[in-house]
Formats: C-alpha cells, sequence, structure tokens
C-alpha cells in the first residue's frame, strides 16, 4: 500500500497503524515522488491526499489514470464539500474519505477496495521507469524493445519489480520464485539474479536492479543514494 501525505505526523501513525492490519506501506510526502512510485503499477491500493507540495493529488491521480495504471486509489482530503468529492470521484478515484476520519472507516474502505482488485491483480502491468512487465502474457519490455527471459528469471523481475522501492531478501524471493526456503538456495537466487542483470544490460536497463549489501535485491529506477530501499523513507519511533 503507497500512503501519501505531507504530514510526517500522519504518515508515521497510518504506518503503525496499516502495519499493524497486516499490511506492507510505503510512504511518500509529496506529488512528484508519489506519482513515480503509483506508475509502477506494484501497489494494491494508494491513499493519497490531494494537498501536495510539488503536484497535488488530483493531478496525480489524473496522471495515473491517463497512463493506464488502473490502481485502486482512495482520496483523502480536509475538503467535505459535493463538488469536491466529485471531482475526485469524476478523476478516477475508487473512493473519498473526509479528514478527520476514522481510522476504523479507513481500514474497512481500504479492504474492500483490496477485495475488488483481487480478481484483476494477475493480469495487471507493472512499470518502472522504461521497464514495462505484462503480467496477464508475461511480456517484458525496456524503451519499447522486447527482454526474453527464461520463466525463473521472468519471476525474479516480477517479485523485484511488484515491490520496487522496496528491498526484497533473498529469502523472500526463495519463497516467491522457487515456491519454498527449502526447494533452493540462496546461491540459486545470486544466480537468476546475474541472468536477469545480463539480460537487463544487453537493453540498457541493467541498474534498475541493485544489490543492498546485508539485505537483499532492490528494483529502482531512481539514482543511486536517492532511493534506499533498505530503510523505510518515515522510520517508526522506536
Amino acid at each position: 500500500m503507497l500512503v501519501v501525505d505531507d504530514e510526517v505526523g500522519v504518515r508515521r501513525a497510518l504506518r503503525r497503524g496499516l502495519t499493524a492490519e497486516g499490511m506492507e506501506v510505503l510512504t511518500a510526502a509529496d506529488g512528484p515522488s508519489a506519482l513515480r512510485a503509483a506508475l509502477t503499477g506494484s501497489f494494491d491500493v494508494v491513499l493519497l491526499d490531494i494537498m501536495l507540495p510539488g503536484l497535488s493529488g488530483y493531478r496525480v491521480l489524473e496522471r495515473m489514470r491517463a497512463e493506464g495504471v488502473h490502481t485502486p486509489v482512495l482520496l483523502v482530503s480536509a475538503k467535505d464539500g459535493e463538488i469536491d468529492q466529485a471531482d475526485g470521484l469524476d478523476l478516477g478515484a475508487d473512493g473519498y474519505l473526509v479528514k478527520p476520519f476514522s481510522f476504523v472507516v479507513l481500514v474497512a474502505q481500504v479492504r474492500a477496495m483490496l477485495r475488488r482488485g483481487a480478481a484483476t491483480v494477475g493480469g495487471r502491468r507493472l512499470r518502472l521507469g522504461e521497464l514495462v512487465v505484462e503480467r496477464a502474457t508475461r511480456e517484458v519490455a525496456f524503451a519499447g524493445r522486447p527482454v526474453s527471459l527464461s520463466p525463473r528469471e521472468y519471476a525474479v523481475l516480477d517479485a523485484l519489480v511488484g515491490r520496487a522501492g522496496s528491498v526484497v531478501t533473498k529469502d523472500e524471493l526463495l519463497r516467491a520464485v522457487w515456491g519454498d526456503e527449502q526447494a533452493a538456495t540462496r546461491n540459486a537466487v545470486e544466480v537468476y539474479v546475474g541472468y536477469l542483470r545480463r539480460k537487463l544490460d544487453a537493453v540498457g536497463a541493467g541498474g534498475l536492479v541493485r544489490t543492498v549489501r546485508g539485505h537483499g535485491y532492490l528494483a529502482s529506477d531512481e539514482p543511486d543514494g536517492v532511493a534506499d530501499g533498505s530503510r523505510p523513507a518515515d522510520p517508526l519511533p522506536r
């Protein structure tokens, strides 16, 4: 789940509460970073504040739908006018919550969106910069050039791009790709990530899959040092 709000206290509270509900949460603090994350198509739900620096939530939503990203979006705003809500829904939002809102109601709306989206998630398109992963056909292209991958290489890429911006550990890749941590070794993960990188290198996309030493692998189109999936954008207080 992607949570977008320019108030750090709100982001931390929502991250803490939604994580306690069993959801994996990434956060963004402004419109441009929210748009970059949302355009990957790798989230199940986006919780999007309307009043954001750099780019409003309305414009983020508009760009998402224009780019063919159909991730469910729940708009959040202090604006409670009927026109504001109608504008958001007309742009393609799947729901609208007025601040201050009940956390119980928020979770209920998110779960409803997850249920509605469960039937279509398998055919969703993932994007990371110029890399496009068509889950329905298991086809991959970078800047319009097809990338031929073996089934195992595709599964590794799908697991990484499906969690773009977040570090995926070797054990998590073992479970996602091989189905069981005992079915293969961590060395097999390293080998297939190497195969994948060589094929991405051949089309100019080798920098999209990075090693985060001591943690795992990160899929990102941000410059090195900008996207660091080894730590959350808003770390929770201990």
